[in-house]
């Protein structure tokens, strides 16, 4: 089977589905964290290298105070659990997005992981936090024309590659295959560049409910297409 080497998923549905559970929307939250573990495990199993998952965009600042508050500190919980977790699944975890609109807790604990696991060679999972993919490429245009100001680059540098450098992802391959749950059919402004060439999966299925078998499926539809770049 022609597996992708590297997954984005979109965890969508989590506050639906414990909604339709009769449990608030924090309950869908604290489950679907806790499938993150074992979707990057059977990714790993699968022979998947690059697992990115968006936890929080820019957007979601706008959600109830206390269902932000709610998972600002579930991300902590999350984060300092992780460093196990890494240990036990050989795992390296990343982070993207703007970092520096989080609190200094949050910040130090991301630090702390990411150094810890840089050690590990399986599976990479990229988190996304406050991450949004316009703000990422505004924030690498400046960058550049700071650059470019500075007379580090020339306008004549400028191409695709360059421009990459300048994203969060600079460190990891384009995404193959994009996975979103819970049946919404959009990117929802997540790594728009990085998506130019990756086929797309859309399952009614809520993130929660995501199991590894859920993924194999996605995995063997990924498999059945012919993937073409350009030409006939």
């Amino acid at each position: 089977m022609n597996v992708p080497e590297h997954i984005a998923i979109i965890l969508d549905g989590n506050g639906r589905w414990a909604k339709s559970k009769g449990m608030p929307r924090t309950y869908g939250h604290t489950v679907g964290a806790k499938n993150v573990e074992t979707i990057c495990r059977a990714a790993h199993d699968l022979g998947v290298k690059y697992v990115t998952m968006y936890a929080f965009s820019t957007e979601n600042w706008s959600r109830p105070a206390d269902e932000v508050k709610a998972l600002m500190k579930l991300l902590g919980e999350y984060i300092k659990k992780c460093m196990k977790t890494a240990k036990k699944d050989n795992l390296r975890v990343r982070f993207i997005g703007d970092l520096s609109k989080l609190d200094e807790k949050l910040r130090a604990n991301i630090k702390e992981l990411t150094e810890y696991s840089s050690q590990f060679t399986g599976l990479t999972l990229t988190i996304a936090i406050n991450y949004g993919s316009r703000d990422e490429m505004t924030r690498a245009i400046r960058k550049v024309a700071k650059d470019v100001k500075d007379d580090k680059i020339s306008v004549d540098d400028i191409d695709e590659a360059l421009f990459s450098s300048y994203l969060d992802t600079k460190d990891i391959p384009d995404p193959d295959f994009m996975i979103r749950t819970s049946g919404e059919q959009r990117l929802s402004n997540y790594l728009l560049w990085q998506l130019a060439y990756a086929e797309f999966y859309f399952t009614p299925v809520a993130w929660p409910e995501f199991t590894p078998d859920e993924l194999k499926k996605a995995i063997e539809e990924y498999d059945k297409r012919n993937r073409r770049f350009g030409g006939i």
